[in-house]
């Protein structure tokens, strides 16, 4: 397809099909473009059921959208237009390839567009990098996606950062296990620490790995994804795949292997410097954690934070960062993540304010020879 017979249009211009309640207001700022794509067949899944897909794209961009026939007019100011322009294009490509369009992929589209269209840094090639396995091709769902997924090309240690629902672990186990199969590393070594997440769980019953389980079930679900299930148990009992806690990773090295340190914010500065400092020849390593979510005692330094600060500049380690924006869970979790972010944000602001005011009712008494 050419999905681009692209022609400027006025804003009167839109089709019989799904038509704007009113028209656009001839300002200078305003544009209309309309797409020809050239399968019908494949219009309804670019569309969605009952027209949701463009129902999002009209309710994230604030843009208008018509269709009649084979056309589809995009109607908004020009930057918006030109998202929405973009976001379709990515989607149609997406179909002719065969693969189907969900509302997941819609936002994801969205996130790329607007990205490429704020000149994003973090967007680093104008074709997409993907991972492949032979189970899919995982393509990136925001703009860090894509720079990470990058880094984990071409960079020997990669560290992740950034919160919940980004993509972090899920992108790094896709990374290993494309490069398992392509013979590049001869064993993939998935590792967290063991720390309870604000609970006291108690005994637990079982065996050493019925006991740790419970802790690595995120990797094992991120395995499955990328592997039939028969091939990851084979693959876990030959050894090829290693889930281990990370107290099982002192005074081993690690070569020929593509090891991944999971919740890496909850391990301390010592735990920290034993994992990377376990790698061998022909390795490579990712670290992914959220420096917002440390489970660790109360006084409890973060070894993740740490070691980004030591690391910082050291040639052959690259840090890849998320924020909101880049969720790629439901959407209201991107909302919850900046609203905690707004909140600690404001915590931190009201603590440095009180003790500024502290500090000068203290340096007042002494003014007034009142402080003793």
């Amino acid at each position: 397809m050419n999905p681009a017979a692209i022609a400027l249009r006025g804003p009167g211009a839109l089709g019989e099909g799904r038509a704007i309640t009113r028209p656009l207001p001839p300002t200078p700022e305003q544009r209309s473009v309309t797409l020809q794509f050239d399968d019908n067949a494949l219009l309804p899944l670019l569309y969605g059921e009952h027209d949701r897909h463009l129902a999002r794209i009209e309710q994230r961009l604030g843009v208008r959208l018509g269709s009649r026939g084979n056309r589809l007019t995009i109607a908004g100011t020009a930057e918006r237009t030109e998202v929405a322009e973009a976001a379709l294009r990515a989607l149609w490509r997406r179909l002719e390839k065969g693969q189907g369009v969900t509302t997941a992929d819609v936002e994801a589209a969205l996130r790329m567009a607007e990205g490429e269209a704020e000149n994003d840094p973090r967007l680093p090639l104008q074709d997409r990098p993907e991972i492949r396995t032979r189970k899919a091709a995982i393509a990136p769902r925001s703009p860090a996606q894509a720079g990470y997924i990058e880094m984990l090309a071409r960079q020997e240690m990669v560290f992740g950062v950034g919160p919940a629902g980004t993509g972090k672990t899920y992108l790094a186990v896709a990374q290993g296990v494309a490069l398992l199969q392509a013979g590049r590393v001869d064993r993939i070594v998935l590792s967290r620490p063991a720390v309870e997440a604000g609970e006291r769980l108690g005994f637990l019953p079982g065996d050493m790995k019925e006991k740790v389980d419970p802790y690595l079930r995120p990797l094992y679900d991120a395995l499955h994804d990328m592997l039939p299930a028969e091939q990851v148990a084979r693959r876990i009992a030959s050894g090829e795949i290693e889930i281990a806690p990370l107290a099982f990773m002192r005074g081993r090295t690690l070569a020929h292997c593509y090891a991944i340190l999971d919740e890496a914010q909850n391990t301390t500065p010592a735990q920290m410097k034993m994992f990377l400092t376990r790698m061998g020849e022909g390795s490579r390593m990712v670290i992914t954690g959220d420096p917002t979510q440390v489970d660790l005692p109360n006084g409890q330094q973060s070894g993740l934070s740490e070691a980004l600060r030591i690391l910082d500049g050291v040639p052959g380690i690259a840090v890849a960062r998320f924020d909101e924006r880049d969720v790629v869970r439901h959407p209201l979790v991107a909302r919850i993540v900046a609203a905690y972010g707004r909140a600690d944000t404001a915590s931190a602001y009201g603590r440095a304010d009180g003790s500024a005011e502290a500090q000068g009712r203290r340096g007042k008494k002494e003014q007034d020879g009142t402080g003793k």
